[in-house]
């Protein structure tokens, strides 16, 4: 990495959808319910934006604009996607996530493989999140069969407009929906209400860890289990959606023969992983960031602070997961050996980018695996 700390990476989201499914209603909600968290917005067309709802402080055009939330905007076209990443990435702009709000006529793929792509050491790809009309979900895949590739290639899909479908059964698009996804986390909503803690993976706080928010979705009030490892689980209920999320932390090394195999198998509707693993005399001299969404994965080696305190912290947030399997899954990841396997590690840095050595198209071939098998 080129920079010091993965923990000033952006997460970039990819809001798609076609049009009339809700993407501009959701991002609404967003920047109006974003818990202080400062949104960069790339959109492709001021238009399509209720300005009025957002209270925009500023004048409108094709730069970036200060809204009255803290959000910034930028009306872009794809081909500047890099430029505006890099203004909405530096220091100064003091920007927690970015979402990047498609054309309703937009291939998703394409704008995720570019984000894979970026060379730029301040942001990491923060998943595509898909939103259908459950009213008009059945139409819309006789007008856009297109869609169930666009569905596999999600790693959150929203089914909004729930309220206003006709059929008496609302789980049976539900149903059809997860069906068209591969492992994505599938959640109901009307008015675009979703809960930021699914697509954002940040929140402001004195004390971060990477972007992830412990104050928030751990809970220190109980004491730490014998073996010196505390899995909290927090079940959260929304009058529009719900989300389980499992915070884990162990003060030993984890095995990283039996994390991979975790990882790797990452049970359907598991949408986000992220934190810190300390793989111990694997790697004595770095922490190792570990960012997931979806069915990307990807980590970061870092070196470990001088009094910095050696500990596991990951954070898992999904829809319909079974937080405490997964807890327990982790807990078998506990490394017993005081002694390194030499090849112990060969999974893990099959997951590590070498900023220096890896080609574009070397960069892309997760999306391009993806596209090929939908």
């Amino acid at each position: 990495m080129t920079q010091s700390s993965t923990s000033q990476q952006i997460p970039v989201v990819v809001l798609a959808g076609f049009l009339g499914s809700g993407k501009t209603t959701l991002l609404n909600h967003l920047l109006h319910r974003s818990g202080g968290s400062r949104i960069g917005a790339i959109v492709n067309d001021f238009g399509s934006i209720e300005i009025d709802a957002m209270a925009v402080a500023g004048a409108l055009g094709d730069s970036t604009v200060s809204l009255g939330n803290g959000c910034l905007c930028c009306a872009v076209d794809a081909s500047e996607l890099d430029v505006y990443l890099e203004r909405l990435a530096r220091p100064s702009a003091r920007i927690d996530v970015i979402v990047i709000e498609a054309s309703g006529l937009a291939e998703p793929g394409e704008l995720v493989r570019m984000i894979l792509a970026s060379e730029h050491p301040g942001i990491v790809y923060g998943g595509l999140v898909e939103v259908v009309d459950a009213a008009e979900f059945e139409e819309t895949r006789a007008r856009h069969p297109e869609i169930d590739r666009h569905l596999a290639l999600a790693d959150l899909v929203v089914v909004n407009k729930l309220d206003r479908t006709s059929d008496p059964d609302p789980d049976r698009v539900l149903g059809l929906v997860r069906s068209l996804t591969d492992r994505a986390a599938v959640v109901p909503a009307t008015y675009g209400r979703v809960d930021p803690e699914l697509l954002f993976d940040c929140r402001p706080s004195e004390e971060r860890v990477g972007q992830l928010t412990f104050d928030d979705l751990h809970r220190h009030d109980g004491d730490a289990g014998h073996d010196g490892h505390d899995a909290h689980i927090d079940h959260v209920d929304h009058l529009h959606t719900a989300y389980d999320s499992l915070s884990f932390v162990c003060e030993g090394p984890l095995d990283p023969r039996r994390l991979m195999p975790f990882l790797d198998s990452r049970p359907e509707g598991l949408y986000r992983i992220k934190g810190y693993v300390d793989f111990g005399p694997h790697d004595s001299a770095n922490r190792y960031s570990v960012h997931a969404v979806g069915r990307f994965l990807r980590f970061y080696p870092q070196p470990w602070g001088p009094a910095e305190e050696r500990r596991t912290q990951l954070v898992l947030i999904g829809s319909g997961i079974d937080t405490a399997a997964l807890a327990k899954e982790l807990e078998a990841c506990v490394n017993d050996a005081p002694h390194a396997d030499e090849r112990g590690m060969w999974g893990v840095l099959r997951y590590v980018q070498d900023p220096e050595e890896q080609t574009g198209e070397e960069a892309v071939e997760d999306i391009d695996e993806a596209v090929e098998r939908a």
